[in-house]
C-alpha cells in the first residue's frame, strides 16, 4: 500500500527521466491527472493520457526532452506531505528557482500552477515544485 500516491508519482517521473524513458505509467487518480495537466500546460511533459484497465486505470505520462536529449524536468519535489501539510496565501506563494521553476498548488478552484494561483489571488496547499 502506498501512503503518499503523489510522492510515488513524482518518484516515478524522476526515475524515468534519469533513464531517458519515453513514457512512464502511473496508477491513475483525478488528482494525478490534474497534476499531469498542469505539467503539460507549463511545458514540462509532452503529453499524458488515461488508459482504462480492470482496476483504477493507468495514467501514461509522455516525458519531454530537448534537442540534446536532456530531460526538460531537472527535478520534481514533493513539498506538502500527508504528515505535514503546507498551506500558503496567494501573497506568500513561493517562487521556485527565482521563477525558473513552477510550484503546483491545490486551490479551492482546482489544481493549478503557482503563477496562475497568484494571478487569481488564490492560496492553497503547495503540492510540489518542478524545475
Amino acid at each position: 500500500m502506498i501512503t503518499d500516491p503523489i510522492s510515488d508519482m513524482f518518484v516515478r517521473i524522476r526515475n524515468a527521466n534519469a533513464k531517458l524513458h519515453e513514457k512512464v505509467d502511473i496508477p491513475s487518480s483525478k488528482v494525478k491527472t490534474e497534476i499531469a495537466r498542469v505539467l503539460k500546460e507549463e511545458g514540462y511533459i509532452a503529453n499524458y493520457k488515461h488508459i482504462e484497465d480492470q482496476k483504477q486505470g493507468v495514467l501514461r505520462v509522455y516525458l519531454k526532452y530537448d534537442l540534446n536529449g536532456k530531460a526538460v524536468i531537472q527535478d520534481i519535489k514533493r513539498v506538502s506531505k500527508p504528515s505535514l501539510r503546507i498551506y500558503k496565501g496567494h501573497e506568500d506563494l513561493p517562487k521556485v528557482l527565482g521563477s525558473f521553476g513552477t510550484s503546483i498548488i491545490s486551490t479551492s478552484k482546482g489544481i493549478m500552477a503557482g503563477k496562475k494561483a497568484k494571478e487569481a489571488k488564490i492560496g492553497g496547499e503547495i503540492i510540489g515544485y518542478v524545475w
